[in-house]
């Protein structure tokens, strides 16, 4: 019970964040409507990506360090629920912008064909091909030491790239997605205070969710390959 208090905390902290993301007030917005609620769950898991991608490369670096095979099924665990919440990111904000930035009416966004021109969203992509691709080498070497010195190495890539796709070159180009001039959702301008009581919840419960998903997976990669764990 004692090592299972975050799980539970996770449980109890996506629960309040699907009540309280559907039922306690929001601000307004003419454009957003409610569609502002989309918040709790776009913008949490974009920010658990990230944490899990971190705690990936983190991961790689230690393996390049120790040569310790565990830290590179611990790396390429986490870099798989990163990319899954990443994904399911991706299209909720691909959702999200049809509902808002495609409007008929609007002179900036007259078709949803428009949105695939978004920066964010562009970059958004490119940073999860990047990823995809590290799962593509990893599947495509045999030998286990030379995948994963190989896969470390390209894992510090791509979380390197991470940056400039999603924080850097969007925000050069003309956008319409919000946190421009900041951090979206961070910067106190750019949320409202009753929108913070559930934001900061989600944040740290969907990542606690990818974490938990994670040890599972490195749970069951030990398992079945602690033969040449062991060797």
């Amino acid at each position: 019970m004692k090592r299972s208090w975050w799980k539970i905390l996770s449980v109890v902290l996506l629960v309040y964040t699907v009540i309280g993301g559907l039922l306690l007030p929001v601000p307004a917005l003419p454009q957003l409507q409610e569609t502002i609620r989309n918040l709790y769950f776009h913008v949490c898991m974009w920010f658990a990506m990230m944490i899990l991608f971190t705690i990936s490369v983190i991961q790689s670096i230690r393996y390049l360090r120790t040569l310790d095979l565990r830290h590179d099924i611990k790396s390429g665990a986490y870099a798989s629920t990163g990319v899954v919440l990443g994904l399911l990111g991706y299209a909720t904000g691909a959702i999200w912008a049809a509902y808002t930035w495609a409007d008929p009416n609007s002179a900036a966004y007259a078709s949803f064909g428009s949105i695939v021109r978004e920066p964010k969203l562009i970059g958004a992509a490119m940073a999860l091909l990047i990823y995809f691709a590290y799962f593509v080498l990893r599947s495509s070497i045999t030998d286990v030491d030379k995948k994963a010195r190989v896969s470390a190495v390209y894992n510090v890539f791509a979380y390197a790239m991470l940056f400039p796709s999603i924080w850097i070159i969007p925000r050069l180009l003309p956008s319409l997605h919000p946190g421009q001039e900041g951090n979206p959702a961070l910067n106190f301008n750019d949320i409202d205070a009753r929108m913070r009581l559930v934001f900061y919840p989600a944040v740290i419960g969907w990542t606690l969710l990818g974490v938990w998903i994670t040890t599972l997976k490195i749970r069951l990669i030990l398992l079945t390959e602690k033969s040449w764990l062991h060797a």
